[in-house]
């Protein structure tokens, strides 16, 4: 679900529904064509290496931290 984090940021945490067998690429495209200029905070169980490329080649840059072994939190902003 995602979620304003702030004015500036869209949290969206992908953990449960993955758990539950759900694949949450739609979800997370639909999100980023809703930013409007926000960044996005993407929580994962993984390092999302797939989607790093697929934003990456839509002009946005990103930062990966590590929190737990079952925590990731990508930081996506649009490049301008």
């Amino acid at each position: 679900m995602a979620d304003d984090h702030n004015d500036n940021e869209v949290l969206l945490d992908v953990r449960e529904m993955l758990a539950r067998g759900e694949e949450p690429f739609s979800l997370i495209m639909s999100t980023v064509a809703d930013l409007r200029g926000r960044s996005l905070l993407l929580v994962s169980p993984f390092e999302p290496t797939p989607l790093l490329g697929v934003l990456g080649s839509q002009g946005f840059g990103y930062d990966v931290e590590k929190v737990s072994e079952t925590e990731y939190r990508t930081r996506f902003v649009e490049a301008f």
